[in-house]
Protein backbone atom coordinates (compact mmCIF):
# COMPACT_ATOMS: atom_id res chain seq x y z
CA UNK A 1 0.00 0.00 0.00
CA UNK A 2 0.91 3.44 -0.51
CA UNK A 3 3.14 4.55 2.43
CA UNK A 4 3.08 2.94 6.16
CA UNK A 5 -0.59 1.36 6.33
CA UNK A 6 -2.01 -0.04 9.42
CA UNK A 7 -5.80 -0.35 10.93
CA UNK A 8 -7.50 1.12 13.23
CA UNK A 9 -5.52 3.71 14.83
CA UNK A 10 -7.85 6.79 14.58
CA UNK A 11 -10.78 8.38 15.92
CA UNK A 12 -12.86 7.26 12.74
CA UNK A 13 -11.94 3.77 12.33
CA UNK A 14 -10.21 4.85 9.20
CA UNK A 15 -6.73 2.96 8.14
CA UNK A 16 -3.29 5.03 8.58
CA UNK A 17 -1.62 6.18 5.98
CA UNK A 18 1.55 8.37 5.47
CA UNK A 19 1.27 10.90 2.76
CA UNK A 20 3.08 13.75 1.18
CA UNK A 21 1.68 17.26 1.02
CA UNK A 22 2.81 19.59 -1.36
CA UNK A 23 1.48 23.16 -1.45
CA UNK A 24 -0.05 24.41 1.71
CA UNK A 25 -2.22 27.41 0.71
CA UNK A 26 -5.83 27.58 1.56
CA UNK A 27 -6.62 24.33 0.38
CA UNK A 28 -3.60 22.21 1.15
CA UNK A 29 -2.86 23.50 4.24
CA UNK A 30 -6.75 22.46 5.46
CA UNK A 31 -6.23 19.53 4.03
CA UNK A 32 -2.91 18.69 5.67
CA UNK A 33 -4.58 19.57 9.18
CA UNK A 34 -7.81 17.30 8.66
CA UNK A 35 -5.54 14.40 7.06
CA UNK A 36 -3.47 15.02 10.59
CA UNK A 37 -6.23 14.73 12.72
CA UNK A 38 -7.76 11.97 11.24
CA UNK A 39 -4.13 10.57 12.23
CA UNK A 40 -2.41 10.25 9.02
CA UNK A 41 1.20 11.24 8.96
CA UNK A 42 1.70 13.69 6.78
CA UNK A 43 4.95 15.57 5.47
CA UNK A 44 4.44 18.60 4.54
CA UNK A 45 6.54 21.01 1.81
CA UNK A 46 5.95 24.45 0.93
CA UNK A 47 7.71 26.57 -1.54
CA UNK A 48 8.36 29.24 1.47
CA UNK A 49 9.17 26.72 4.15
CA UNK A 50 7.91 28.45 6.89
CA UNK A 51 3.98 27.47 6.05
CA UNK A 52 5.66 23.68 6.60
CA UNK A 53 7.07 24.71 9.71
CA UNK A 54 4.29 26.39 11.42
CA UNK A 55 2.05 23.57 10.55
CA UNK A 56 4.07 21.04 12.24
CA UNK A 57 4.04 23.48 15.32
CA UNK A 58 0.18 22.74 15.73
CA UNK A 59 -0.36 19.30 14.44
CA UNK A 60 1.79 17.07 15.78
CA UNK A 61 0.94 14.29 13.14
CA UNK A 62 2.94 16.64 10.65
CA UNK A 63 6.44 16.20 9.54
CA UNK A 64 7.47 19.43 7.96
CA UNK A 65 10.50 19.18 5.15
CA UNK A 66 12.41 22.31 3.68
CA UNK A 67 13.62 20.46 0.42
CA UNK A 68 11.32 18.17 -1.69
CA UNK A 69 14.42 15.71 -1.94
CA UNK A 70 13.48 14.78 1.93
CA UNK A 71 10.44 13.25 0.95
CA UNK A 72 11.74 10.11 -0.73
CA UNK A 73 13.63 9.62 2.82
CA UNK A 74 11.01 10.43 4.76
CA UNK A 75 7.96 8.41 3.07
CA UNK A 76 8.11 4.98 2.98
CA UNK A 77 7.35 3.01 -0.71
CA UNK A 78 5.58 2.88 -1.93
CA UNK A 79 5.26 6.20 -1.76
CA UNK A 80 2.58 9.01 -2.19
CA UNK A 81 2.61 12.75 -3.04
CA UNK A 82 -0.58 14.76 -2.94
CA UNK A 83 0.06 18.32 -5.53
CA UNK A 84 -1.86 21.24 -4.64
CA UNK A 85 0.02 24.22 -6.42
CA UNK A 86 -1.61 26.07 -9.16
CA UNK A 87 -2.73 24.74 -11.57
CA UNK A 88 -0.50 25.05 -15.16
CA UNK A 89 3.45 25.39 -15.20
CA UNK A 90 3.49 25.20 -11.49
CA UNK A 91 1.78 22.01 -11.97
CA UNK A 92 3.47 20.96 -14.70
CA UNK A 93 7.35 21.29 -13.42
CA UNK A 94 6.25 19.87 -9.54
CA UNK A 95 5.05 16.65 -11.50
CA UNK A 96 8.24 16.53 -13.26
CA UNK A 97 10.22 17.21 -10.15
CA UNK A 98 9.01 14.24 -8.07
CA UNK A 99 9.21 12.21 -11.55
CA UNK A 100 13.27 12.72 -11.07
CA UNK A 101 12.69 12.48 -7.07
CA UNK A 102 10.59 9.46 -6.43
CA UNK A 103 10.89 5.82 -7.10
CA UNK A 104 8.83 4.09 -9.94
CA UNK A 105 5.51 2.68 -8.23
CA UNK A 106 5.17 5.87 -6.09
CA UNK A 107 1.64 7.83 -6.83
CA UNK A 108 1.62 11.60 -7.29
CA UNK A 109 -1.71 12.81 -7.00
CA UNK A 110 -3.10 16.19 -8.81
CA UNK A 111 -5.61 17.67 -6.28
CA UNK A 112 -5.85 20.94 -8.07
CA UNK A 113 -7.91 22.86 -10.81
CA UNK A 114 -6.12 21.09 -14.11
CA UNK A 115 -7.46 21.36 -17.15
CA UNK A 116 -8.76 17.71 -17.57
CA UNK A 117 -6.86 18.03 -20.57
CA UNK A 118 -3.72 18.22 -19.06
CA UNK A 119 -4.24 16.01 -17.18
CA UNK A 120 -5.15 13.34 -19.22
CA UNK A 121 -1.38 14.15 -20.93
CA UNK A 122 0.52 14.07 -17.51
CA UNK A 123 -1.38 10.69 -16.96
CA UNK A 124 0.50 9.15 -19.85
CA UNK A 125 3.71 10.68 -19.05
CA UNK A 126 4.25 9.67 -15.23
CA UNK A 127 2.62 6.25 -16.46
CA UNK A 128 5.17 5.91 -19.15
CA UNK A 129 7.66 6.80 -16.38
CA UNK A 130 6.64 3.79 -14.10
CA UNK A 131 5.02 5.53 -11.76
CA UNK A 132 0.53 5.91 -10.97
CA UNK A 133 -1.38 8.99 -11.36
CA UNK A 134 -4.55 9.75 -9.72
CA UNK A 135 -6.54 13.52 -10.14
CA UNK A 136 -8.87 14.53 -7.85
CA UNK A 137 -11.39 17.43 -8.42
CA UNK A 138 -11.51 19.17 -4.57
CA UNK A 139 -14.21 21.28 -3.52
CA UNK A 140 -14.38 22.23 -0.44
CA UNK A 141 -12.65 25.96 0.02
CA UNK A 142 -12.08 27.31 3.77
CA UNK A 143 -14.88 25.05 5.07
CA UNK A 144 -13.24 21.93 4.10
CA UNK A 145 -11.41 22.04 7.10
CA UNK A 146 -14.16 21.33 9.63
CA UNK A 147 -16.97 20.38 7.18
CA UNK A 148 -15.14 17.93 4.70
CA UNK A 149 -14.18 18.09 0.99
CA UNK A 150 -15.84 16.88 -2.03
CA UNK A 151 -13.90 14.77 -4.04
CA UNK A 152 -14.43 13.80 -7.54
CA UNK A 153 -11.05 11.24 -8.54
CA UNK A 154 -10.25 9.96 -11.81
CA UNK A 155 -7.56 6.94 -12.44
CA UNK A 156 -6.82 3.18 -12.43
CA UNK A 157 -9.76 1.56 -9.78
CA UNK A 158 -6.79 0.20 -8.13
CA UNK A 159 -4.56 2.50 -7.08
CA UNK A 160 -7.72 4.83 -6.18
CA UNK A 161 -8.33 2.00 -3.80
CA UNK A 162 -5.30 2.23 -1.99
CA UNK A 163 -5.49 5.84 -1.21
CA UNK A 164 -9.12 4.61 0.24
CA UNK A 165 -8.37 5.63 3.76
CA UNK A 166 -6.73 9.40 2.49
CA UNK A 167 -10.22 9.99 0.71
CA UNK A 168 -12.61 9.24 2.98
CA UNK A 169 -10.69 11.16 6.50
CA UNK A 170 -10.68 14.17 3.68
CA UNK A 171 -14.81 13.84 2.80
CA UNK A 172 -17.33 14.44 4.87
CA UNK A 173 -17.80 10.72 5.53
CA UNK A 174 -16.42 7.32 5.19
CA UNK A 175 -19.32 6.78 2.60
CA UNK A 176 -20.24 10.06 1.27
CA UNK A 177 -18.91 13.16 -0.29
CA UNK A 178 -15.80 11.52 -2.23
CA UNK A 179 -16.18 8.68 -5.29
CA UNK A 180 -13.82 7.40 -8.25
CA UNK A 181 -15.90 9.16 -11.00
CA UNK A 182 -13.85 7.04 -14.31
CA UNK A 183 -10.72 7.04 -16.10
CA UNK A 184 -7.29 9.50 -15.68
CA UNK A 185 -8.99 13.00 -15.83
CA UNK A 186 -12.29 12.35 -15.16
CA UNK A 187 -11.88 13.93 -11.76
CA UNK A 188 -11.12 17.33 -13.18
CA UNK A 189 -13.66 17.01 -15.78
CA UNK A 190 -16.16 16.69 -13.24
CA UNK A 191 -15.10 19.27 -11.33
CA UNK A 192 -14.44 21.71 -14.19
CA UNK A 193 -18.48 21.26 -14.59
CA UNK A 194 -19.14 21.26 -10.83
CA UNK A 195 -17.56 24.94 -10.95
CA UNK A 196 -19.42 25.98 -14.04
CA UNK A 197 -22.50 25.30 -12.18
CA UNK A 198 -21.41 27.11 -9.72
CA UNK A 199 -21.09 30.18 -11.29
CA UNK A 200 -24.97 29.89 -12.38
CA UNK A 201 -26.09 29.66 -8.93
CA UNK A 202 -24.14 31.93 -7.99
CA UNK A 203 -25.15 34.67 -10.74
CA UNK A 204 -28.94 33.73 -10.31
CA UNK A 205 -28.62 34.62 -6.62
CA UNK A 206 -26.63 37.85 -7.23
CA UNK A 207 -29.60 38.78 -9.90
CA UNK A 208 -32.17 37.64 -7.39
CA UNK A 209 -31.12 39.39 -4.66
CA UNK A 210 -30.44 42.78 -6.89
CA UNK A 211 -34.03 43.09 -7.40
CA UNK A 212 -35.30 42.56 -4.39
CA UNK A 213 -33.04 45.43 -3.26
CA UNK A 214 -33.99 47.62 -6.00
CA UNK A 215 -37.62 47.44 -5.49
CA UNK A 216 -37.20 50.18 -2.71
CA UNK A 217 -41.16 51.06 -2.12
CA UNK A 218 -41.26 47.50 -0.57
CA UNK A 219 -38.26 48.07 2.19
CA UNK A 220 -37.40 44.67 1.81
CA UNK A 221 -34.79 43.14 4.12
CA UNK A 222 -32.49 40.96 2.24
CA UNK A 223 -30.45 39.91 4.79
CA UNK A 224 -34.03 39.04 6.92
CA UNK A 225 -35.15 37.10 2.92
CA UNK A 226 -31.75 35.02 2.91
CA UNK A 227 -32.10 33.78 6.27
CA UNK A 228 -35.97 33.05 5.79
CA UNK A 229 -35.04 30.82 2.60
CA UNK A 230 -32.10 28.65 4.66
CA UNK A 231 -35.69 26.91 5.92
CA UNK A 232 -38.32 25.01 3.45
CA UNK A 233 -37.52 26.83 0.74
CA UNK A 234 -36.70 25.10 -2.52
CA UNK A 235 -33.71 27.06 -3.14
CA UNK A 236 -32.21 26.29 0.18
CA UNK A 237 -28.31 25.56 0.28
CA UNK A 238 -24.89 25.60 1.46
CA UNK A 239 -24.53 29.02 -0.99
CA UNK A 240 -27.67 30.18 0.02
CA UNK A 241 -26.21 29.82 3.31
CA UNK A 242 -22.63 31.51 2.48
CA UNK A 243 -25.12 34.30 0.99
CA UNK A 244 -27.07 34.87 3.92
CA UNK A 245 -23.61 34.96 6.51
CA UNK A 246 -22.49 37.43 4.29
CA UNK A 247 -25.71 39.65 4.39
CA UNK A 248 -25.63 39.31 7.64
CA UNK A 249 -22.67 41.12 8.19
CA UNK A 250 -23.66 43.62 5.62
CA UNK A 251 -26.30 44.03 3.54
CA UNK A 252 -25.22 46.99 1.76
CA UNK A 253 -21.57 45.07 0.50
CA UNK A 254 -20.73 48.65 1.00
CA UNK A 255 -16.84 47.55 1.90
CA UNK A 256 -16.95 45.03 -1.30
CA UNK A 257 -15.89 46.19 -4.96
CA UNK A 258 -18.34 44.69 -7.58
CA UNK A 259 -15.25 43.10 -9.46
CA UNK A 260 -15.59 39.21 -9.66
CA UNK A 261 -12.64 36.81 -10.70
CA UNK A 262 -12.91 33.34 -12.33
CA UNK A 263 -10.62 30.73 -12.04
CA UNK A 264 -10.31 29.26 -15.40
CA UNK A 265 -12.90 26.38 -14.72
CA UNK A 266 -16.26 27.92 -16.07
CA UNK A 267 -14.15 28.92 -19.19
CA UNK A 268 -12.85 25.36 -19.79
CA UNK A 269 -16.80 24.44 -19.21
CA UNK A 270 -17.83 27.18 -21.76
CA UNK A 271 -15.44 25.45 -24.11
CA UNK A 272 -16.50 22.07 -23.48
CA UNK A 273 -20.08 22.52 -24.14
CA UNK A 274 -19.12 24.25 -27.52
CA UNK A 275 -17.33 21.20 -28.74
CA UNK A 276 -20.11 19.09 -27.54
CA UNK A 277 -22.78 20.90 -29.71
CA UNK A 278 -24.27 21.48 -26.07
CA UNK A 279 -26.56 24.28 -25.12
CA UNK A 280 -25.50 25.50 -21.67
CA UNK A 281 -26.63 29.05 -21.73
CA UNK A 282 -26.98 30.29 -17.85
CA UNK A 283 -23.59 28.89 -17.07
CA UNK A 284 -22.02 30.87 -20.41
CA UNK A 285 -23.80 34.32 -19.52
CA UNK A 286 -22.93 34.05 -16.01
CA UNK A 287 -19.29 33.83 -17.37
CA UNK A 288 -19.74 37.06 -19.08
CA UNK A 289 -21.22 38.42 -16.42
CA UNK A 290 -18.13 38.15 -14.54
CA UNK A 291 -15.79 39.55 -17.71
CA UNK A 292 -18.64 42.56 -17.33
CA UNK A 293 -17.88 43.14 -13.74
CA UNK A 294 -14.41 43.99 -14.52
CA UNK A 295 -15.48 46.92 -16.51
CA UNK A 296 -15.54 50.43 -14.82
CA UNK A 297 -17.18 51.52 -18.03
CA UNK A 298 -17.86 49.74 -20.98
CA UNK A 299 -17.69 50.70 -25.01
CA UNK A 300 -20.26 48.65 -25.85
CA UNK A 301 -22.84 50.37 -23.42
CA UNK A 302 -21.84 53.51 -25.07
CA UNK A 303 -22.06 52.34 -28.87
CA UNK A 304 -25.42 50.92 -27.25
CA UNK A 305 -26.42 54.18 -26.54
CA UNK A 306 -25.43 55.77 -29.77
CA UNK A 307 -26.86 53.87 -31.59
CA UNK A 308 -30.34 54.38 -29.99
CA UNK A 309 -29.61 58.35 -30.75
CA UNK A 310 -28.75 57.59 -33.85
CA UNK A 311 -32.00 55.63 -35.35
CA UNK A 312 -34.11 57.04 -32.67
CA UNK A 313 -33.05 60.11 -31.49
CA UNK A 314 -33.27 58.64 -28.09
CA UNK A 315 -31.19 61.14 -25.56
CA UNK A 316 -27.24 60.05 -24.54
CA UNK A 317 -25.58 60.68 -20.88
CA UNK A 318 -22.93 62.96 -21.54
CA UNK A 319 -19.57 61.57 -19.81
CA UNK A 320 -18.16 63.82 -16.84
Amino acid sequence: MAGRHQKGNDTEGHDIMELAMIGLGRMGGNMARRLARGGHRIVAYNRTPDKALELAQTEPNVEPVTALAELVAQLTAPRAAWVMVPAGDATEQMIDTLLDLLTPGDIIIDGGNSNYHDTQRRAGKVKGRGFHFVDVGTSGGVWGLTEGYSLMIGGDKEVVERLTPIFQTLAPGADKGWGHVGPHGAGHFVKMVHNGIEYGMMQAFAEGFEIMRSKQELGLDVAQIAQIWRNGSVVRSWLLDLTAAALAQDASLSDIAGWVADSGEGRWTVAEAIDLDVAAPVITLSLLMRFVSRQDESYAAKLLAAMRNQFGGHAVKTAA
